[in-house]
């Protein structure tokens, strides 16, 4: 089996790979312990694509909508280095009581380009995988009002896993532009968030297309949805979930065809 730093490589040629791949057996790994399916990749951008993501994350801030978001998809560059697996462990950043998770669907680049047209962006896209965006909420807040982006609200883990799903697998989930997978998160086995990726207002080709306007993007580059609308404490509202993510919690987040990404959540060593 190659090292995963060999199949980041493999994307750069993935058409020609992935028929290697379809031929080839393998064996189990059922029990082995995974690696991110992405191992620090040079970028990832995170979009802010769901509307009602945006909408009421903005509306608990007391913030209206910005007429700008409908006509551009956004991002922030957030940190490829603090990628976790799955059934790895988070413990919150130093100072923050208010740990929260975000569902977000992940397209993985395999091709390299630059001023990519959405026609094209499909192209593009080795496969998908599952991303959890953990979030400081109390460190954020503060972030947000000096308006340069998340920063030390974000960058501490980001889950990525459990796998790379190539995108014929899910190719009649997708629609034009469109995609369609059903989305689920699950605190402590209590179901919190359902949601369908199409209800992107911003497709990922639209997203592709931003994202490399007068730049490349790279094989291994990972491009990030934003959290589905209720994919979130903040959302979600933490009076109603029992709180912030505490030590002890399992987040599950499931998107249809890509499987579950579990994270526990731990308590700061003394």
């Amino acid at each position: 089996m190659p090292r995963l730093s060999e199949f980041t490589r493999k994307l750069s040629d993935w058409p020609e790979h992935e028929k290697v791949f379809q031929k080839r057996g393998g064996k189990s790994f059922r029990a082995q312990k995974l690696l991110p399916p992405i191992i620090r990749p040079s970028t990832f951008r995170d979009f802010y694509a769901f509307e009602q993501h945006v909408r009421t994350a903005r509306s608990r801030r007391g913030l209206d909508m910005v007429a700008a978001w409908y006509e551009i998809p956004v991002f922030y560059f957030s940190n490829p280095n603090s990628f976790i697996a799955d059934n790895e462990t988070v413990v919150a950043p130093a100072g923050s009581q208010e740990l929260d998770f975000e569902l977000e669907l992940g397209a993985v680049i395999g091709k390299r380009g630059r001023d990519i047209p959405a026609a094209k962006a499909w192209e593009h896209v080795a496969g998908f995988t599952i991303i959890n965006d953990f979030s400081a909420r109390d460190l954020q807040r503060s972030e947000i009002e000096v308006g340069l982006g998340p920063a030390k609200g974000k960058d501490f883990a980001t889950a990525v896993g459990p796998m790379l799903i190539t995108r014929d697998e899910v190719s009649d989930r997708i629609n034009g532009e469109k995609n369609s997978l059903e989305m689920r998160a699950r605190l402590s086995g209590r179901n919190l968030s359902n949601g369908n990726s199409s209800a992107l207002h911003h497709s990922f080709p639209k997203m592709i297309a931003q994202a490399s306007r007068d730049a490349d993007l790279f094989p291994g580059d990972l491009i990030g949805s934003g959290t589905i609308g209720t994919g979130c404490i903040l959302e979600l509202g933490a009076e109603n979930t029992g709180g912030w993510l505490k030590p002890d919690d399992v987040v599950e987040l499931e998107i249809e065809k890509l499987g579950v990404l579990h994270t526990r959540v731990t308590g700061r060593k003394a």
